[in-house]
């Protein structure tokens, strides 16, 4: 059967990033607002085209780059703790609905992004600017600031991201990810209470996080940033995966 370029309609392929990070204690997303059409004036979560000398790995870390000023971790080479500056950086979900993009035929290879307290983001290519906002916010839009729903079909990608963060922090040791390089059980018990949108008891937590293998190890130091007594610092364990797990309590 002989092959004809032209039976085929214009086909592109994009990188979408929901970006994660816990700000004054609240799991929010990087919104970028759209500068062009189609969708212009509308709320999206940053991405673009994939360049023809580029694999989908190379460009979801430099859009990640473009956007946040972040690089991303090479989940093939170990990281050495303490580690300052970088991301968690994983492939998400792909999407490929005919109409998700009035442009042309257009699949999304969106990829998920954790990092520490971020800080502003600045706008990049076609963003006509950058804010983070609460993923209860991007996801139920509702006054002035977000008066319409994402553009594209970004709201079901930004559910699906955090959604899939809820999830792994129950079974992994993702949720350090959210934090510095040396950190408190308290601060991370505020991660998994802002991922998950529960209180959690604090000696309960304490028990399960610092008496799961592999999950923490103690510095040697301590800080008193949070105020009252001196709290021990850890970093990130070598264990990826928790036994036993951190179940996400029912709501």
């Amino acid at each position: 059967m002989s092959y004809d370029p032209s039976a085929f309609p214009p086909f592109a392929v994009t990188v979408d990033l929901v970006v994660l990070t816990v700000r004054r204690h609240s799991l929010c997303a990087l919104a970028v607002r759209r500068g062009e059409p189609p969708f212009q004036g509308r709320w999206a979560l940053p991405g673009g085209f994939v360049r023809e000398d580029e694999d989908l790995t190379q460009a979801a870390a430099r859009e990640l780059l473009e956007e946040t000023g972040l690089r991303a971790h090479d989940p093939a080479v170990p990281a050495e703790p303490p580690q300052d500056n970088g991301a968690h950086l994983e492939q998400l979900a792909t999407y490929g609905d005919p109409g998700r993009d009035p442009r042309m035929r257009v699949v999304s290879v969106a990829h998920l992004a954790l990092a520490p307290d971020l800080p502003a983001p600045r706008a990049g290519g076609d963003a006509g600017e950058a804010r983070w906002a609460p993923v209860e916010e991007l996801l139920h839009p509702s006054g002035p600031e977000q008066d319409a729903p994402l553009a594209f079909d970004h709201a079901g990608i930004l559910a699906d991201g955090v959604e899939r963060a809820r999830s792994k922090i129950e079974y992994s040791s993702l949720a350090t990810a959210f934090c510095p390089p040396e950190f408190t059980v308290g601060e991370l018990r505020r991660v998994y209470e802002a991922v998950w949108g529960v209180a959690l008891d604090p000696r309960n937590f304490h028990r399960k996080v610092t008496g799961t293998p592999g999950f923490l190890v103690p510095t040697g130091g301590t800080t008193t940033r949070q105020g009252g007594r001196p709290a021990q610092l850890f970093r990130a364990g070598g264990a990826t995966l928790l036994n036993p797990p951190m179940l996400r309590p029912e709501v």
